[in-house]
């Protein structure tokens, strides 16, 4: 486990900022890392309205909804580099108006290549929702608060995939996926406006504790992160069990309900918020008992590790069951999937403050290279069993085996790899 020591700087900025600036800097975040979550969700429930006004197939669906995950994952270098140079206000904001254009994008256009493009803008766009949020975090709070803080977060975006379910299958009669996607826009103004005008007078009230320029010329960089072997221990889970659950909860789950399980759309939908519901409230858990399980004397490698072992565990379980009841093992999954939180707070405090802003993205690209391919690939294979003639149930099955069989190969590895932090941050 990662024990890392709090500086006199680190001290002084966390104790200086007040509970309403404090207040103010999470939610700033935490409504933009709302937002990117319920656009990152929102395919799962508007789906069915793509496929019959545009005629798309499987494949064209889960290509469509992984643009936003290869743009977000092709941003991941690049912003680690300008969090680190410019700071968390500024470029957070700077690129949700680059999201607030692709939804636009989205919302008018009238065949795939116009939505694949909106699509990737979106995904560019709101590439720092999160990492944005843990530089700012790392850089203006003690390394104590780090993994509650990041928990939160978690519970903030997590409640972005609730409002992508229930609240937009409700909206959909009224005002379509386009009118949908009209809405999002102009929220996505609003925050970008909010972290922009309302944190810059936090920014600059540790303008002097924090470092200038960025990272020191010597700290090794991307070099430096990617030749760690805690990076990859770390990073091989985020890839694989964290990448190709993303990709379930944001596509394949709601064609998983309706094809698998002969769920309704309307079935789907209360689905779908259950899932996620229960995802928030395993996030608020975790960020409570996690700090209690380690001053316990529990490992924080082992916590992670039982979490990752329910997660294959209850995605096995969903490809031997045909059970009415078989919904409820999604649920099982989302009250595992926490963990994952620990791994990213994990990975940033391996490295030094002047890198967390890389250390993140960096780790963030493992995930999203995931989810891409995932989201595309399981798409591939599908519509493959079925050229092949297996009935639409039996490929969806044949494919999430292949998904879990690389999932527990990834929990093996983490498992069997005893590599930890060469430095903790100071």
């Amino acid at each position: 486990m990662c024990s890392c020591r709090l500086s006199n700087s680190s001290k002084r900025v966390g104790a200086t900022l007040s509970g309403a600036r404090a207040a103010r800097v999470f939610l700033c975040f935490a409504l933009g890392y709302l937002l990117s979550y319920a656009l990152r969700a929102v395919n799962a429930v508007i789906a069915p309205a793509l496929v019959a006004e545009m005629g798309l197939s499987n494949a064209d669906l889960g290509l469509l909804s992984s643009a936003y995950f290869v743009s977000f994952g092709a941003m991941q270098l690049p912003l680690g580099v300008w969090l680190d140079k410019y700071g968390a206000r500024r470029t957070e904001s700077t690129l949700l108006l680059c999201a607030a254009v692709g939804a636009a994008v989205f919302a008018t256009s009238s065949s795939l290549a116009g939505l694949w493009l909106g699509r990737a803008l979106i995904g560019i766009g709101v590439s720092a929702c999160l990492m944005a949020a843990f530089k700012a975090y790392r850089q203006w709070f003690p390394p104590e608060r780090q993994s509650q803080l990041a928990s939160w977060m978690l519970v903030a975006g997590t409640s972005g995939a609730l409002s992508a379910t229930v609240p937009v299958a409700m909206a959909l009669p009224a005002i379509g996926w386009r009118g949908i996607f009209w809405v999002v826009a102009a929220l996505l103004l609003a925050v970008a406006g909010a972290i922009f005008f309302s944190l810059r007078e936090v920014e600059r009230q540790f303008a002097d504790s924090a470092p200038k320029g960025g990272a020191a010329p010597d700290d090794g960089g991307y070099r430096r992160i990617f030749g760690s072997a805690y990076f990859w221990r770390m990073g091989v889970p985020g890839l694989l069990n964290h990448g190709i659950f993303f990709a379930l909860q944001t596509l394949w789950a709601g064609p998983w309900m309706t094809t698998v399980l002969g769920k309704s759309a309307q079935e789907t939908g209360r689905i779908l918020f259950a899932f996620n519901l229960v995802l928030l409230l395993s996030y608020l858990a975790l960020g409570w008992a996690a700090p209690r399980l380690v001053a316990r004397g529990w490992n924080t490698h082992r916590i992670i590790g039982i979490g990752i072992g329910g997660m294959v565990l209850a995605q096995a379980a969903m490809l031997l069951t045909r059970a009415p009841t078989a919904w409820l093992l999604w649920l099982l999954l989302a009250a595992c999937v926490p963990v994952t939180t620990l791994v990213q707070s994990h990975v940033a405090l391996a490295f030094p403050a002047a890198l967390a802003g890389r250390a993140n993205s960096a780790y963030n690209l493992q995930l999203f290279i995931g989810a891409f391919a995932t989201q595309w690939g399981f798409g591939v294979v599908v519509d493959l069993f079925k050229e092949h003639g297996a009935e639409a149930p039996d490929a969806f099955r044949a494919t999430l085996a292949i998904a879990v069989l690389l999932q527990a190969g990834a929990l093996a590895f983490f498992t069997f790899n005893r590599a930890q932090p060469d430095n903790p941050s100071k």
